[in-house]
């Protein structure tokens, strides 16, 4: 399995494939999201880490769950040969108290020669906000 978009990167290469993280990520869909991945892929997001594509799809399925109304814009912050570090903002609806939060983060990621992403580095924070301060819908 490949990626049409590979290594090394080009600036329009990079903005592309940042595009196409952006755009399977909006569809809530595991399997989806989880095909842009190695077998093998190492993760860290926040606290947790885990590997493989198995353990991505069971940690989307849970994110998911618990975030509604999800809604991602991601954008490109640099890259190199074979790594793109991005800066994403989301906005979802706690399933548990209804209330609406924004999470801003970063995420660094590493390819392997076919394009699919190895390694996934990601750091966020979340906070509260109001219905009507949604910048995403």
């Amino acid at each position: 399995m490949s990626s049409p978009i590979k290594p090394p990167f080009t600036e329009e290469t990079a903005r592309a494939k940042v595009k196409a993280a952006e755009n399977a990520w909006n569809t809530r869909d595991p399997e989806i999201v989880a095909l842009a991945y190695t077998p093998d892929s190492e993760w860290r997001n926040r606290t947790e880490f885990f590997k493989g594509r198995e353990a991505i799809k069971e940690f989307l399925r849970r994110k998911w769950a618990k975030e509604l109304d999800y809604k991602l814009m991601k954008e490109l912050w640099c890259y190199t040969d074979n790594r793109i570090s991005v800066r994403f903002e989301y906005e979802w609806r706690d399933a548990d108290t209804d209330q609406w939060m924004r999470t801003h983060g970063n995420e660094h990621w590493e390819f392997n020669d076919e394009g699919l992403m190895q390694r996934r580095d990601m750091s966020a924070n979340d906070y509260p906000i109001d219905e009507s301060e949604r910048r995403y819908s």
